[in-house]
This record gives C-alpha cells, sequence and structure tokens, in this order.
C-alpha cells in the first residue's frame, strides 16, 4: 500500500491540515514536523479551502478540525470521499467523541481525535491511519455497530443529516440566521428551510429548545 512506502517511514510525506484558527494549524504543523521532518504540509483555513487543496492533490494523509466555516470536516469529507476513496481522513474536535465520532466513520473518516488529546495521541493516530488502520475507539466501534434496537429510541439529533446537524450546532450556539448563512456560505432563505426542518425533526418550537437539548447531550 501506498501509505507503507519508504518515503512515508521516513517521514517525505504530504500532509494537509485544515483548521480555522492559525495557532492550532500552527501546533498541528509543529507536532507533525517532530515525528517527520521531511513533511510537505500544507494548510488550509476553512471547508471550503480543504475542498479545493484537497480533492486536486496528492496527500498521504488529511487532518481536519470538525467545525469550520463552510460547512466543517464532514461536509468536506464527503466530497473527498467522492474523489478519494482511501485517502486517510482524521477528524479532530472539540466536542465528545460519544456525540460526533460515530458520524465521521459513517461519513467515511479514518479516525476521530479530541483536541485536548492531540500531542502523543496525534502522533499514534497517524501511525496508524499511515499502516492502512482506522483510528477509532472501542467505545465508538460499538456503537457503530448494528443494534436491534427501534429508530424512536435512539437520540433525535441522530435523524438529522451532515449540513442540519451542523446548522443546529450554529443555532443552539445563538448565531443568528444571516451569520450562519455567511458561515455556510448559503442564503439566509436556505437556512432558514433547514431551521424548519430540524425544528420538525426534532419536534421542537424554537431555538432555545434546540440550546436546551444541545447542551443536554453535549452537542456544543
Amino acid at each position: 500500500m501506498q501509505f507503507e512506502s519508504k518515503h512515508v517511514k521516513l517521514g517525505l510525506m504530504r500532509v494537509l491540515i485544515a483548521d480555522d484558527h492559525e495557532i492550532v494549524r500552527r501546533g498541528l504543523k509543529r507536532t507533525l514536523l517532530e515525528e517527520f521532518p521531511f513533511a510537505h504540509i500544507e494548510e488550509a483555513g476553512d471547508t471550503t479551502q480543504l475542498i479545493e487543496k484537497a480533492i486536486p492533490g496528492t496527500w498521504d494523509i488529511v487532518v481536519s478540525d470538525l467545525a469550520m466555516p463552510g460547512g466543517g470536516g464532514l461536509i468536506a469529507l464527503k466530497k473527498i470521499r467522492e474523489q478519494h476513496p482511501t485517502l486517510p481522513v482524521l477528524i479532530l474536535s472539540i466536542y465528545p467523541e460519544e456525540q460526533y465520532a460515530v458520524r465521521v466513520m459513517h461519513a467515511g473518516g479514518s479516525g476521530y481525535l479530541n483536541k485536548d488529546a492531540a500531542g502523543e495521541d496525534l502522533i499514534k493516530a497517524i501511525h496508524r491511519l499511515l499502516s492502512g488502520k482506522n483510528y477509532f475507539s472501542e467505545t465508538t466501534l460499538e456503537k457503530s455497530r448494528p443494534v436491534s434496537a427501534s429508530v424512536k429510541d435512539k437520540p433525535l439529533h441522530e435523524s438529522l443529516s451532515e449540513r442540519e446537524l451542523e446548522v443546529f450546532r450554529l443555532l443552539a450556539s445563538g448565531a443568528s440566521i444571516a451569520d450562519i448563512a455567511v458561515v455556510l456560505s448559503v442564503n439566509a432563505s436556505t437556512v432558514s428551510t433547514y431551521r424548519s426542518r430540524i425544528l420538525e425533526k426534532m419536534n421542537m418550537k424554537s431555538n432555545a429548545d434546540l440550546t436546551m437539548y444541545a447542551n443536554e447531550f453535549r452537542l456544543i
């Protein structure tokens, strides 16, 4: 496999890192270069840049934040998978693993790592992905397996699509329709449509209801 090639073992690999905070990208780059001193590392500051660089490029691994302007890592992941079905993509997030890691797995992600655990765990995850394996906890793997429970027993937010979940998270965080439209690069009427759909799916009436739910399930 290409991930086991000599140039990767020597650190001569191509890495694309995406995060909307420059200081985070700088820290990730420094950590990676300590382990792979000859790696070629490029950066993306939002979802659009990530997609624009990832799809036409030749990368050994992509490391992306979950939540970024333009839709976030899950939106980018789907686009990347259409062109590069085997490219290792590691998703980083400040959000709890129990709420997002299974979604990352189902979307085609290769691994999930909480930002609080970055550093040594990041390098461990990179090595595992480069060897052709995934990086998910046993808890996540267990939750991803088919179960006999009916759909009605699942949390309401699991009925949302990736885009709906992103809009839900932003609404629950207090963002306005106009703000979300800018973040996702869509018009306000589209966001309003998403909001109506989310409220209907989750049987809720207001943004306050969404915020209470998001806090209860640690989604924000």
